[in-house]
């Protein structure tokens, strides 16, 4: 269960569409629209309905389908009302009826006099079940805001790190000049989805494709570059650090090490680039996107590299190339 709540009046609101959209409507219990969703997961009440209501999870969006629907009809054929009742009597956030399944007038009126909503799709159950299921993990995914430039280059969503003036806005400038989309620039919102995967966004969709370059001003990158400049939301799947050059620490120069940076509990590639005069920071950006895109389809370049040399060395020909026949024994 998740600490941020959301009221079914927000679930009624929620501007959803395309495989997000809910088709939802309210049908009775408007007195109970402030309930707030607590939980993420929805529950098929047909157990409960069946008058075992130990371990009810009540606390979810209860989803009816045909199967619910019909035991339901059978309930009240049989004027055995009162496991409907016994539902009615739970803090049920809402009730949904799928396939506009159209509920009876006894359930509707208990309902109304317990305030549970009562809503209706014209979804079917299954399909439902996973729209809501992936509204609701975006929803109550675990969240964090971390200052840095995030932009997508290649297809690859890279996220800016460093201190304050290194020159993270300034060198994603330059990439969106060179064609590359910003996504959110000084505040980016991470969230965490399915538990294995961090989704960034400007942390205000006011100001998100804004920049703030020194000496320059505020920009806006859409008016400036097309809307094609910019992009809504990306995964986050590389963190480079931008950090003044230090002449006393060692940066990597071969690649066979990923290190990492933990992220809500997902570990994201973390690459340091050092920043000095002369370094051309966009093109080592868009040479890491490449080779992480070659990484995901099982090409590492350094590992190769090396194995090469191993190869090498075994070989004998390194002894040719560094002794001559003289010093052979």
């Amino acid at each position: 269960m998740s600490d941020k709540t959301i009221t079914v009046l927000n679930l009624l609101d929620m501007d959803l569409k395309g495989h997000n959209s809910l088709n939802i409507r309210c049908l009775a219990g408007r007195s109970g629209l402030s309930r707030e969703i607590k939980a993420s997961d929805i529950n098929r009440p047909g157990l409960a309905l069946s008058g075992f209501y130990e371990s009810f999870a009540f606390e979810r969006v209860q989803v009816f389908g045909r199967g619910e629907y019909a035991y339901l009809k059978k309930l009240e054929s049989e004027n055995n009302i009162e496991p409907i009742r016994q539902f009615f009597t739970y803090e049920i956030p809402c009730a949904v009826f799928c396939q506009n399944l159209q509920p009876s007038e006894t359930i509707l009126s208990l309902a109304e006099s317990s305030g549970v909503p009562i809503l209706q799709s014209d979804l079917g159950s299954s399909e439902f079940s996973q729209r809501v299921i992936r509204v609701f993990s975006d929803i109550f995914a675990p969240r964090k805001t971390l200052h840095g430039v995030f932009v997508e280059v290649y297809g690859v969503g890279i996220l800016l790190t460093g201190e304050s003036g290194v020159g993270k806005s300034e060198t994603a400038l330059e990439l969106i000049e060179r064609g590359h989309r910003l996504v959110a620039d000084d505040i980016v919102d991470i969230r965490c989805v399915n538990g294995n995967s961090i989704l960034g966004q400007g942390a205000n969709k006011l100001i998100s494709h804004h920049m703030e370059i020194r000496g320059l001003g505020i920009i806006n990158i859409a008016q400036l570059y097309g809307v094609g400049a910019i992009r809504e939301q990306k995964e986050v799947q590389i963190v480079i650090k931008l950090e003044t050059w230090d002449q006393t620490k060692v940066y990597d120069r071969i690649g066979t090490e990923t290190h990492f940076m933990d992220m809500l509990g997902v570990k994201i590639p973390l690459i340091e680039i050092p920043v000095k005069p002369g370094r051309n920071l966009p093109i080592i950006i868009e040479a890491a996107a490449m080779n992480e895109r070659l990484k995901t389809m099982g090409y590492y370049s350094a590992r190769e590299f090396n194995q090469n040399i191993l190869r090498w060395i075994e070989s004998g020909e390194a002894q040719k190339a560094y002794y001559g026949s003289d010093d052979l024994y």
